[in-house]
């Protein structure tokens, strides 16, 4: 079950590489709206989906953040934002997108020694 996954910061998943597509607006369980922000999105041909990783926004500047994943569909009126965003249930999902977020760390890591 190995694939190669192309993340990039969102470019190749949207119309735009554009700040404003890499912000989203979330309702928490309170009903109160928090803002994030996009790491990456992938593409997952073994489940047929498109995934989303991101952050609280407030915590950009913050020595740790948590980070959450969902899959998505894009807007089907090719308006280039997120559609519904539906949390990852299956563990071993889960798993697999674990692995790309590890991936995709290791990556950026090796990408900042080398500046």
């Amino acid at each position: 079950m190995t694939e190669d996954h192309n993340f990039d910061e969102l470019g190749a998943n949207l119309p735009e590489n554009d700040d404003d597509f890499r912000k989203l607006t979330l309702m928490d369980e309170k009903g109160e709206k928090q803002d994030y922000t996009v790491l990456f999105t992938f593409d997952s041909e073994d489940y047929g989906k498109s995934y989303v990783v991101i952050y609280p926004t407030k915590d950009e500047d913050s020595d740790e953040i948590n980070v959450e994943a969902y899959s998505y569909i894009l807007d089907p009126n090719g308006s280039g934002t997120f559609g519904d965003l539906q949390p990852i249930e299956d563990d071993k999902e889960l798993d697999m997108v674990e692995e790309v977020l590890n991936t995709f760390m290791k990556d950026s890591n090796l990408n900042e020694s080398d500046e």
